[in-house]
């Protein structure tokens, strides 16, 4: 049995051999981010876009086969090339991007000093577009701020977006006119009537703490002339994004249940927990992974605007005809319960899961890696 001297030095030899092995590692990551952030600005010059999905899969296909020659985790290894990656889109993304279109003359973002405009903004400047920005004490000189606008786009709430697109009767021609909001045929409606240029409705599906579109979705919703608009699309996609087009009455339907319904079904958790007087300290501690996880997205949710989930929420009346089902069925498997009736519960779960199909294999392969960084974040 070694003593405790001989113990602390060989202990300390070892840990001075990590220590070594860990500023390499940083030296090399240093390296790293020095090439890829040259692959940036090299993919910049030529409008390349910086998600290259091929390239990643295949790097990933390539590495996890290493570490599993090398007797390491090829889920370690995939986890610390994700987290890579990402640092390397972080990298390129700092580049300027190149401008799909140098004969726009100007774009207009109405409402570019709000969180979402303020994205669009930074992105067509970095592309060296000529920006403007149309907020509501700019609208004395609205009609020399859109004379020269090649584009415009409103980023306004959505309570205020139809009242906006109303006041742009008098925009050039071949100006393109679109819209960010999360509903879709009301806003083109109102598009399609007051401009008769081209019109395309967007929807971004990601939120305001976004640095960069890359990997992040875009909906686009044909209004009128999509061969007038095909650069807007493909500026897009130069800054990463991917473009999702569908109509629009099939978008709201689905967004419906995207959002509508799951912001509703939150709100109604977090507004049970806090009449229920649940203490949320304890439900933390005592908390699976899973559980931490949705109290997490629960706690998300209001720790942003309340008005922003209201206008989402009560943006279109038809919505609630679809929520009172929901509120039905709910019951209808409470009554279950009631009744203690397992098989009828039973049957239920299981054709649920026949609905899903291979998705729900898909799913639990994808929640198993968020609840291990869940888990490692409530340890820190």
């Amino acid at each position: 049995m070694k003593d405790k001297s001989t113990f602390d030095q060989q202990l300390g030899q070892l840990r001075d051999e990590i220590d070594e092995l860990d500023s390499q590692l940083v030296a090399l990551l240093k390296k790293r981010r020095a090439v890829t952030t040259k692959v940036g600005q090299l993919k910049s010059e030529v409008g390349m876009p910086i998600f290259a999905p091929e390239r990643e899969a295949s790097l990933l296909k390539v590495r996890r086969k290493q570490a599993i020659d090398a007797g390491l985790s090829p889920e370690l290894i995939e986890d610390i090339l994700r987290r890579l990656m990402q640092d390397s889109y972080v990298s390129q993304d700092a580049s300027g991007y190149r401008s799909v279109n140098e004969k726009c003359k100007q774009v207009v973002i109405i409402g570019g000093q709000g969180q979402l405009g303020q994205i669009f903004v930074d992105l067509f400047n970095r592309s060296n577009y000529q920006v403007q920005v149309l907020e509501k004490a700019d609208w004395p000189n609205s009609e020399q701020l859109l004379k020269d606008a090649s584009l415009v786009i409103v980023a306004v709430p959505i309570r205020l977006t139809a009242m906006v697109i109303q006041k742009l009767s008098n925009l050039p021609d071949d100006c393109i006119l679109a819209d960010v909001t999360s509903i879709k045929e009301a806003p083109l409606y109102e598009m399609m009537k007051v401009h008769a240029g081209p019109v395309v409705g967007l929807h971004p599906m990601f939120g305001p703490d976004v640095t960069g579109l890359v990997k992040q979705t875009i909906i686009a919703c044909e209004g009128r002339f999509p061969e007038k608009y095909h650069w807007l699309l493909e500026q897009f996609q130069v800054w990463g994004a991917k473009i999702y087009p569908v109509e629009a009455h099939v978008h709201d339907q689905a967004m419906s249940m995207v959002q509508v319904m799951r912001h509703f079904s939150t709100i109604a958790y977090g507004y049970h927990l806090m009449t229920e007087g649940a203490d949320i300290s304890q439900l933390v501690e005592m908390s699976s992974p899973i559980y931490r996880l949705e109290l997490i997205m629960v706690g998300r949710l209001f720790a942003q605007d309340p008005v922003l989930y209201t206008d989402i929420i009560f943006a279109n009346q038809d919505n609630i005809a679809m929520m009172k089902r929901f509120a039905y069925r709910f019951l209808e498997l409470l009554e279950d319960v009631q009744l203690n009736d397992k098989d009828a519960f039973t049957t239920m779960f299981s054709q649920v899961a026949d609905w899903f199909g291979d998705y729900a294999d898909i799913f639990l392969q994808e929640s198993k890696a968020m609840l291990v960084k869940a888990d490692q974040l409530k340890k820190h």
